[in-house]
């Protein structure tokens, strides 16, 4: 159909309207809410939207990798394990062997881009520039059921705005070093009685064993990924070593599997 020179600007603005709010009217209500861009958080919505599990991952930033981005010292690449590599064949991303036994390079890149791109075929849906600004709860049983979002523009000008609220059965804070959605459910509803210690410097080997071990449910309907999980159990820093949290974010996606489908 020809589109008229004084018809097309109209037109891009009632597309990007109706299809951005059919995306949000079908957004008020999931099973996941996964909070965070970075690997922990891309590589659990692929694993849980492989399940059918309907599944929103909220950025604040307007870009996907988190912390993959700056490799090691803007140095563009990372470093991961044997166990973590096969998880990212799934993923389509090519590992190269090093001479130390058990541990591969990847280009940041192509993981931050292959990471995304698999959690999106997967049908997870991925929205940029959205904070998760609050929790939802219910008291009996004392339990999450949501997050409060906003954008992340209206936050940085500073304006009050009230957020919107996006239900769910599970939320999974993938925030990084901050563990951001932990911080406001253990300063506004201290019942749950979360304690985030914050992390200790730099013990790779340890590390990456302890944000393993440390990933899982927080309280009901809450539950904890990545370096979120040195934030709050206190477990050491690991640097560009991303082995941890790409397992870690495995074993996250099946434990809420269990929880949520039995």
């Amino acid at each position: 159909m020809e589109i008229y020179e004084d018809e097309l600007e109209s037109r891009i603005t009632k597309l990007i309207i109706e299809y951005t709010l059919k995306d949000w009217i079908d957004l008020a209500s999931v099973d996941v809410v996964v909070v965070g861009a970075g690997p922990a958080g891309l590589t659990a919505a692929r694993y849980l939207s492989k399940e059918g599990l309907k599944t929103v991952v909220f950025e604040r930033r307007l870009s996907f990798g988190g912390g993959i981005g700056g490799g090691g010292m803007l140095f563009h690449r990372i470093v991961v394990e044997e166990e973590a590599k096969r998880i990212l064949d799934d993923f389509g991303v090519k590992c190269r062997l090093t001479d130390y036994e058990g541990l591969y390079v990847v280009d940041a890149a192509e993981l931050m881009a292959k990471l995304a791109s698999g959690a999106i075929d997967a049908g997870a849906k991925i929205v940029h520039g959205v904070t998760v600004d609050d929790v939802i709860f219910r008291p009996e049983p004392l339990r999450i059921q949501g997050v409060a979002v906003q954008w992340t523009a209206v936050m940085m000008s500073g304006l009050h705005v009230d957020p919107l609220f996006v239900m769910s059965k599970a939320v999974v804070d993938a925030t990084g070093h901050d563990a951001e959605v932990l911080s406001v459910a253990s300063r506004k509803i201290p019942e749950l009685e979360i304690q985030l210690i914050g992390e200790k410097s730099a013990y790779s080997s340890l590390g990456e064993k302890l944000v393993i071990e440390g990933t899982g449910r927080v309280v009901s309907g809450l539950y904890v990924a990545g370096m979120a999980v040195a934030a709050l159990k206190g477990t050491p820093r690991m640097g560009p070593i991303f082995g941890g949290m790409i397992i870690s974010s495995r074993k996250v996606a099946k434990i809420i599997i269990e929880d949520l489908k039995g």
